[in-house]
């Protein structure tokens, strides 16, 4: 697959529904596996962070960003966008 523009991540970002949902648990590595595992399904994957999980959204998503290997494509309210690192083109 070739690298794609961040504009174009966006877009595909909003065609697609939350598959991953951080709650009380918070960041635990079940957590960080199975977004690994979705990004090598898909190469972008959409969470959601739950008010229960008590993370404030920009240092979750770096988190889990940094312990994905991936790249942060956005954030828009306690919804973060994931792609996978390969796919991500920095033009930006």
């Amino acid at each position: 697959m070739s690298r794609i523009s961040r504009a174009e991540l966006k877009r595909m970002g909003t065609e697609i529904k939350s598959s991953i949902h951080v709650g009380k648990g918070g960041i635990s590595e079940n957590l960080i596996e199975e977004i690994r595992s979705q990004l090598k399904k898909h190469k972008i994957v959409k969470i959601k962070i739950l008010e229960a999980a008590g993370l404030e959204r920009m240092t979750a998503a770096k988190e889990l960003a940094d312990r994905t290997r991936s790249e942060l494509v956005e954030v828009r309210g306690n919804t973060i966008l994931l792609c996978e690192a390969s796919l991500f083109e920095q033009t930006e």
